[in-house]
């Protein structure tokens, strides 16, 4: 194991990095029950999309630690499966099969870039300015969708939406969402699936007392993994010509995530080359787009590695034994689909509000007092939440982008490769593709 690992050459050992997997698990366990929770909102069956979750924060997290000896946890990302939900099937009108279908292509084409140099002049191309806008507006969405999601806000014919009033869902969001910001500020373990575990309880308790109960205890505890979603991907459906754009935007979504978590734990972690590169880089985008690929077969939205794996870093874990430990970690939870089923809305609701700030922390390094930088990365940021669409807000922030150096004739800046994007992104609003 020592040779395999490199315990000593990285200033670790076994036992350091099965806390540190430990660490990070606890972390992102929360995703076991967000992710079906969201993706369910499709249409897709709770139980099944529960152990697709499983399966692939498993697999891919093992793979991590086993191919790139990195200790990075993978498990399906949030903002990919909001987009997957509220984008693709409720805002498109496509099927979950076919969006399954589109993360199985997004996935392919993932595969494709990270073993070829087109993934370096795509990087280069899209501004940094915008790659931390669209971080810190699919946070907006999500924390928007957790405030819909218990009626915090409504709907509203004069202002659009407005506060839905105090009742016992909205006062059990508030304080579900203090007590889980609270464990989160103290740096507490696990802080967001205690903080699910402790509202749910509380919802049930008051669900005793009144008419309209918010949750029911399950019949059981144990059950066999459900494959309702297993391999229902449907391949032809999503290869359509209305599919380019969502499938852009996964890829897109997907693979600067991965590489800005790549760039910021490497960074910390101290696992760089002499050139500041993260080490092994390209085999861990390599497992993020593979990731992705099973996530598609499997029945969930897009897997990506986890920012979360910094709390292993914190514990010391330095190597792949990290992330394979926090792998196994989540195998156990395929049997627990009827407990974790009844958790509700009002449980989740606080967290994807607390996910929503964790993805907001790169917005800090934009120049906002460069508006050339800034007027576009604003756009992107703000137009997500409020066109409730990822792909508006990636397209127009890129747009805006090119025009605004055009127009200061500074079009040499823009690389070639944003030049064929916005084309793309231009033929699409043309066609209602988006």
């Amino acid at each position: 194991m020592e040779k395999f690992f490199s315990f000593k050459k990285r200033g670790t050992s076994a036992r350091t990095e099965v806390l540190a997997g430990i660490a990070t698990f606890l972390t992102m366990s929360y995703i076991i029950v967000v992710n079906p929770a969201i993706l369910s909102d499709s249409g897709m069956d709770f139980n099944g999309v529960l152990f697709a979750t499983v399966l692939v924060s498993s697999l891919s997290s093992i793979f991590m630690g086993l191919f790139a000896n990195l200790p990075y946890a993978l498990a399906p990302g949030m903002g990919l499966n909001a987009f997957f939900t509220y984008t693709m099937v409720l805002g498109g009108g496509f099927s979950w099969q076919t969006a399954l279908g589109a993360v199985f292509i997004s996935g392919i084409i993932f595969i494709i870039l990270s073993l070829t140099k087109v993934r370096t002049i795509i990087l280069r191309a899209v501004p940094a300015s915008i790659r931390y806008a669209v971080a810190g507006g699919i946070g907006l969405f999500i924390a928007l969708i957790g405030l819909r999601s218990v009626d915090f806000i409504v709907p509203n014919p004069a202002t659009t939406i407005a506060f839905g009033g105090i009742n016992p869902t909205t006062a059990i969001f508030v304080g579900g969402l203090l007590l889980t910001g609270f464990l989160v500020v103290k740096r507490i373990k696990g802080a967001l699936i205690i903080g699910i575990a402790a509202t749910s309880i509380v919802a049930l308790i008051v669900s005793q007392f009144i008419e309209t109960p918010l949750v029911t205890m399950p019949t059981r505890v144990f059950a066999l993994p459900s494959l309702s979603v297993f391999f229902q991907l449907d391949i032809l459906g999503a290869l359509k010509f209305s599919l380019i754009g969502p499938i852009f935007a996964l890829l897109f979504t997907d693979m600067f995530d991965s590489i800005s978590t790549f760039l910021g734990i490497a960074t910390t972690a101290g696992l760089v080359d002499k050139e500041g590169q993260p080490i092994n880089g390209h085999k861990a985008l390599l497992v993020d787009a593979v990731s992705t690929t099973i996530s598609g077969l499997f029945g969930t939205s897009s897997g990506t590695t986890y920012i979360e794996s910094a709390a292993g870093i914190e514990e010391g874990g330095r190597t792949g034994l990290t992330a394979v430990v926090a792998g196994l970690l989540f195998l156990p939870f395929m049997f627990f689909s009827p407990i974790l089923s009844f958790i509700p809305a009002i449980a989740t609701a606080p967290v994807l509000v607390i996910v929503g700030l964790f993805m907001m922390t790169g917005i800090v390094s934009l120049d906002w007092k460069n508006y050339e930088e800034s007027l576009p990365a604003f756009l992107a940021f703000i137009l997500i939440p409020l066109t409730y669409n990822i792909t508006q807000g990636i397209i127009w922030g890129l747009l805006f982008y090119t025009a605004i150096k055009i127009i200061r004739g500074k079009a040499r800046e823009v690389h070639p490769m944003l030049y064929i994007i916005d084309v793309l992104a231009i033929v699409g609003l043309i066609l209602h593709i988006f």
